[in-house]
C-alpha cells in the first residue's frame, strides 16, 4: 500500500483560442474570465512557492488555504449558471468560458464533482464541452473515490517520498488508446511536464 497525498494540478496546458461569434453573451464571458483569472494566478504562485520552498513552508500552507476558500466562492458562482443555463458551448461563453466551467468543477469537491459529471458527460455528447474535459473528470472523480483512474491524467504524491507517481490505472496496457480517443497526447508526453517517465511495468506494481 502507498502513502498517498493528493497534489493540485494545473490545467494550464489547455490551449485557448479567441475568436468572434455572435451568439456570445458578453456579460457572462466577462464574468468567467473573472473567475479563471481567480482559479489561476493563485495556483501559478502556489508552484513557484512548492519548487523554491516545498509543501511543508508557511507559504506554501498559506496560499494553498486561500485557494481553498477561492474555490469554493468560484464554485458558487460556476453553480448558478450550470443549474441555470446548463453546460454552456462555445457559442455562448467563447472557448475561455468554457474552460473555465471544467476548471472550477474540477477543482470542486468530490460532492460537487459528483453532481456536475453527468452534465458534463451529456455537455460532451452535444457538442458543448471537449471530450478530454470529461476524461480528466472521471479519473478525478475516480481517484478521490479511491478506485483506479482511467486516462492516467491525475498524478500523486508519495507523502513520505515526496516522489510523484500516476494514480493507478485500469488497463494501462491501453491507455494511450483511450487517451487518443479523447483528445489526449500520450501519456509519456502528459508526463514529461512534470519530470516523469512513463514505466508500465513499474506502474503495473503499484496498488491502491
Amino acid at each position: 500500500m502507498i502513502t498517498k497525498k493528493l497534489v493540485w494540478i494545473p490545467i494550464l496546458f489547455i490551449a485557448i483560442t479567441v475568436s468572434a461569434q455572435s451568439k456570445l453573451d458578453a456579460e457572462l464571458v466577462k464574468k468567467l474570465e473573472e473567475i479563471q483569472r481567480s482559479d489561476q494566478e493563485n495556483r501559478e504562485k502556489l508552484i513557484d512557492i512548492l519548487e523554491k520552498e516545498g509543501k511543508d513552508s508557511k507559504k506554501f500552507k498559506e496560499l494553498n488555504k486561500k485557494i481553498k476558500v477561492i474555490d469554493s466562492s468560484n464554485m458558487v458562482q460556476v453553480a448558478k449558471i450550470l443549474d441555470e443555463r446548463g453546460w454552456l458551448g462555445e457559442d455562448v461563453v467563447g472557448q475561455q468560458g468554457n474552460v473555465t466551467l471544467f476548471l472550477v468543477v474540477q477543482h470542486a469537491n468530490l460532492e460537487t464533482q459528483k453532481k456536475y459529471l453527468p452534465m458534463l458527460r451529456d455537455a460532451v455528447e452535444k457538442g458543448n464541452a471537449k471530450p478530454s474535459f470529461l476524461a480528466m473528470l472521471e479519473d478525478r472523480v475516480a481517484m478521490l473515490d479511491g478506485k483506479k483512474q482511467i486516462y492516467g491524467s491525475q498524478i500523486q504524491t508519495n507523502e513520505k517520498t515526496g516522489a510523484l507517481y500516476v494514480h493507478p490505472i485500469a488497463d494501462p496496457d491501453n491507455v494511450d488508446e483511450r487517451r487518443a480517443k479523447v483528445g489526449l497526447g500520450k501519456l509519456s508526453d502528459y508526463l514529461a511536464m512534470f519530470g516523469l517517465k512513463w514505466d508500465l511495468e513499474e506502474h503495473k506494481k503499484l496498488k491502491l
